[in-house]
């Protein structure tokens, strides 16, 4: 992370990632498919938890309120290192392919979300869009947890965001 953020995603080679780690090349790619999953790696593990998470939120929890639950337990799993994650997001907008992945790793997460909600019961398109409105409040609550001058801590942000999502959807 840190030659991405000095030298910039593209001037960064893998040979240097692997140098600054002290690994071989081989070494690396034995861990990454590529130098971009040193941003991206871990997805399946995002997929896990936000599925076992909605498949955990009581039965009585509206869509929405098990889609925020879920987000609850995503965030708090990645909203460990505020730094690491700006010099995460720094890299990645200063990149069009970076931010092209970005959309599709939410959009896939959105896709996760929905399908657990069809297995809780949830109707389409009640759980698509449920699932694509999550993944709104979540890509706000972020940025605001990232840009923000106080760290209030992503769960927060995310809770902030789904509530206000809430409020301009009621009337």
């Amino acid at each position: 992370m840190d030659l991405y953020v000095e030298r910039g995603f593209d001037q960064t080679t893998v040979a240097d990632i692997a140098q600054r780690a002290g690994l071989t090349e081989r070494t690396f790619f034995r861990h990454f498919a590529d130098k971009r999953e040193v941003l991206f790696g871990g997805q399946e593990l995002l997929h896990e938890v936000i599925t076992k998470a909605l498949a955990a939120a009581p039965d009585s929890a509206s869509p929405i309120e098990a889609i925020g639950a879920a987000l609850h337990t995503l965030c708090e799993m990645i909203g460990q290192n505020r730094d690491f994650s700006r010099n995460r997001q720094t890299v990645i907008d200063a990149n069009l392919a970076l931010r092209e992945r970005e959309l599709i790793k939410l959009a896939t997460l959105a896709d996760v979300s929905a399908e657990s909600l069809r297995h809780r019961g949830v109707p389409d398109p009640a759980a698509t869009l449920t699932a694509e409105a999550g993944m709104a409040a979540f890509k706000v609550g972020f940025t605001t947890w990232l840009t923000s001058p106080e760290d209030h801590g992503l769960p927060t942000e995310v809770r902030n965001a789904l509530n206000e999502l809430r409020s301009v959807t009621a009337g």
